[in-house]
């Protein structure tokens, strides 16, 4: 991939654009290999290595009459990044108006140095449909009415818009978005209808992958695999994997993917707006069998609210890991099988450390961020007979 701005030396977000694709996969390839000891490594799943990110998150610069969307440089300057490549193409279009909007509504942008300003960051989320979630993060709502002001002007000049924001983040630090959303639109959810048959529903400070043929990927590995599987039954009659768990469910990518008939689907993620998005899928699908609950899934299964352990655990934390309680009870838990899904390789290597008494059966790098480092892996659990 090509890109002036890493030539020029302004953008360097991309730290291994100047290595190969081939050489990029090879090395997260043994880095993952060198850290999970599985017997078996499943072909590398790779997409494009341009126009992939179905999010763009733009910090603003200049002024609100030439505003710049993108990074800022060591003297907080503005560097206006709305051609980026990585951007699916119609992110890359709709950044031309809404830099249009903040000239129109005079939205200042907040200048780091001095501490004034308003509009911190725009971040704009694209569907597999082309729809579109914006996102405006402001200082305060004092700009509001502004915004509401040219609020038809903005959905008039931008048909694929279906959800606008803004997100209050008070705060001077490197904070990308606060806790206080209020939503402009009717709408207040971005359907994601993925290949794989399966429609979540974002809403604004909702959680999904920024690559969204990898997602797909992910969910439809995890699903062959369980689907794949045999446990043993309430009788010792061999049958397939009835009841299921996924913790840290957020909109319910995983869950919504192991439903089926004869098979119980626990989901369960801390956001209850996630838990709402996830039931509304459910609903949607027509799907029996699976239940949602907003809660901190290791203190969820801890304190016995989840009940007697399922035969099969889904696992998707944050960059951290599951930490020593979850990995502990799942050390010491019936369940047959775990899928641990992770965007971290080292604390997924941790985690493993602290659960002895599983081991790896299959795995798989899937390249969810090119020319960086990161890269996710997934990985069937199974326990030591």
């Amino acid at each position: 991939m090509d890109c002036h701005h890493f030539t020029a030396g302004t953008c360097r977000s991309c730290t291994l654009l100047e290595v190969p694709r081939v050489r990029q996969l090879a090395d997260k390839e043994a880095h993952a290999a060198s850290l999970v000891s599985s017997p078996v490594w499943l072909p590398t799943l790779s997409g494009p290595d341009a126009g992939f990110r179905n999010k763009a998150k733009m910090a603003v610069g200049g002024s609100a009459e030439h505003p710049t969307l993108g990074i800022l440089d060591g003297q907080w300057r503005g560097v206006d990044l709305r051609d980026c490549a990585l951007h699916e193409a119609g992110l890359v279009a709709a950044l031309e108006t809404v830099a249009a909007l903040i000239a129109r509504a005079g939205l200042t942008p907040y200048d780091v140095s001095t501490r004034t300003g308003e509009l911190k960051h725009v971040l704009l989320t694209a569907s597999p449909s082309g729809e579109l979630l914006l996102r405006l993060v402001m200082r305060s709502t004092a700009l509001e009415a502004r915004v509401r002001k040219h609020l038809a002007w903005l959905l008039d000049a931008l048909p694929e818009l279906r959800v606008v924001t803004l997100n209050v983040q008070p705060d001077h630090k490197a904070v990308l978005e606060g806790e206080r959303e209020v939503v402009l639109t009717e709408q207040s959810s971005l359907p994601m209808a993925l290949s794989t048959g399966v429609t979540l529903h974002l809403g604004p400070q909702a959680f999904f992958q920024t690559n969204t043929f990898i997602a797909a990927g992910l969910y439809d590995q995890a699903r062959t695999w369980v689907d794949g599987l045999v446990t043993d039954g309430p009788d010792g009659s061999p049958g397939a994997v009835r009841t299921v768990w996924d913790l840290y469910c957020g909109v319910g990518g995983f869950a919504l993917h192991l439903a089926g008939p004869g098979r119980d689907v626990l989901g369960v993620e801390v956001s209850e707006g996630a838990i709402d998005s996830a039931r509304r899928s459910a609903g949607e699908l027509g799907l029996e069998g699976v239940r949602f609950e907003a809660a901190d899934a290791t203190a969820y299964v801890l304190d016995g609210r989840a009940g007697a352990a399922p035969d099969l655990v889904v696992v998707n934390p944050p960059r951290r890991g599951i930490g020593p309680e979850l990995a502990g009870w799942l050390e010491g838990s019936s369940a047959s099988y775990v899928v641990y899904s992770s965007c971290n390789a080292v604390s997924l290597a941790k985690d493993l450390a602290a659960m002895p008494s599983w081991r790896p059966v299959e795995a798989r790098v899937l390249d969810m961020f090119p020319h960086t480092s990161h890269y996710e892996v997934i990985t069937l659990l199974q326990r030591d007979p």
